[in-house]
């Protein structure tokens, strides 16, 4: 009796010991993670992977068309695909792989680079919000799928963009954050349980862009940030007034989503445009720290890790730029075009055309990699235009990656 004691003893001290510094099942509840950083608060993670990357937990292949990233909260995987002839929430459980219901969004957006919607679901209190390609914005319950409230961005006075809306909902305190574009207000603020308008920014009338806002506290204030062609703008969380502007020389699609860092906001988008570092001052005025093109990001995203900034620039490669003064650190041609995440100090990096996934070190020393995978299977309804454009998620020890209707689950646990 002693000594089965004395063993469950010392089982325990070891699971117990094993347990010490790892933090899973932080959720993933819309576009870039809980604060729109792209960066997963978990640890425990692998920090190198295996010669044939980590292992596999499951494939999900009903997901169809589209390029909606995944939002992870509580257990549930939640994306945006299509089904015959609509769009569709898709909820499925992320530990298994299994559907669990899906919802209809609406009509499916058809385009060259491949058809179906393109924003990432926000997961908020019971509730899911998801943004269709056309415009569509369903609000419906996270436990069936039952529709709650729905509204449409062209109602408000939007333009469809050529690529369709690809922004993803911000649900913020009892809002929901969305931008239609248009003559009416670029920026309109839904109640979060009623879905009635609380205010559209009638003295900003931009046409909806690609990015996906962001929030802060500014100047006392709590502040959400976009991007479009023309303008990077800051608007009150309160009413939607007009706080700051600043221009922005956006050629073809602007995509990629601001980031925020002590009174500093910095954008990028690609077709040659570059990067910008503005500074928002006191009484909101707002001055230019740099502007130049060491990092021309198209549409794989920017992560802010400490002092430096990490993404893909056209041109270089994958590109480590200082974020106070815009210079260049490093490039990498190591791996090819693609987007980025961030977990347990490490970046996970997808590359669009082959589907190779590469664990990386950020740091300015350079290129340091820790192992790398080929998604397989890989889509066979993708548009010959397209590429695997899903950005990958990291939440409760998994890493999710989508090719159109393809999900699949890796165990990065360590």
């Amino acid at each position: 009796m002693m000594t089965s004691i004395a063993t469950r003893t010392i089982l325990l001290v070891g699971i117990s010991s094993s347990l010490v510094g790892s933090t899973f099942g932080a959720d993933w509840p819309g576009w870039r993670g809980a604060d729109r950083t792209d960066i997963s608060r978990e640890s425990g993670l692998l920090k190198e992977w295996p010669s044939a990357g980590p292992k596999q937990s499951w494939i999900f292949r009903e997901a169809g068309k589209g390029y909606s990233g995944p939002a992870v909260v509580k257990g549930v995987l939640y994306t945006l695909g299509t089904r015959g002839n609509q769009e569709v929430l898709i909820a499925v459980d992320a530990k298994t792989g299994k559907e669990l219901w899906k919802a209809d969004v609406g009509d499916i957006l058809a385009n060259n680079w491949g058809d179906g919607p393109r924003g990432t679901p926000a997961v908020d209190d019971g509730k899911v919000y998801a943004l269709g390609g056309k415009g569509d914005l369903i609000c419906v319950s996270a436990k069936d799928g039952s529709l709650v409230w729905k509204k449409s961005m062209t109602a408000l006075g939007g333009g469809i963009p050529g690529w369709g809306y690809t922004e993803s909902v911000l649900v913020d305190g009892d809002r929901v954050i969305a931008t239609p574009g248009g003559s009416q207000g670029a920026i309109v603020a839904f109640d979060k349980k009623s879905g009635a308008t609380l205010w559209q920014t009638k003295d900003f009338t931009d046409g909806a862009q690609y990015s996906s806002v962001i929030a802060t506290e500014l100047n006392g204030e709590r502040q959400y940030i976009q991007l479009t062609m023309k303008t990077i703008v800051g608007v009150s969380a309160k009413d939607g007034k007009v706080l700051w502007k600043a221009e922005w020389p956006g050629r073809t699609a602007v995509i990629p989503t601001p980031i925020y860092s002590d009174s500093h906001v910095y954008v990028s988008s690609g077709y040659g445009v570059g990067c910008k570092l503005v500074k928002v001052g006191a009484n909101n005025e707002v001055s230019t720290v740099y502007e130049n093109k060491v990092m021309k990001n198209h549409h794989g995203g920017v992560i802010l890790v400490g002092d430096h900034l990490y993404g893909y620039s056209d041109g270089p490669g994958w590109v480590c730029q200082n974020f106070k003064t815009g210079e260049e650190v490093w490039s990498s041609k190591n791996l090819g075009k693609g987007a980025i995440a961030c977990a347990d100090g490490l970046l996970y990096c997808v590359e669009e055309d082959t589907g190779t996934v590469a664990l990386i070190e950020p740091t300015p020393k350079g290129w340091t990699e820790k192992g790398r995978f080929k998604l397989d299977p890989q889509s066979t309804i993708r548009s010959k235009s397209g590429r695997i454009w899903t950005h990958p998620v990291i939440s409760d020890g998994r890493l999710f990656l989508r090719d159109q209707d393809l999900v699949y689950c890796y165990d990065v646990k360590r």
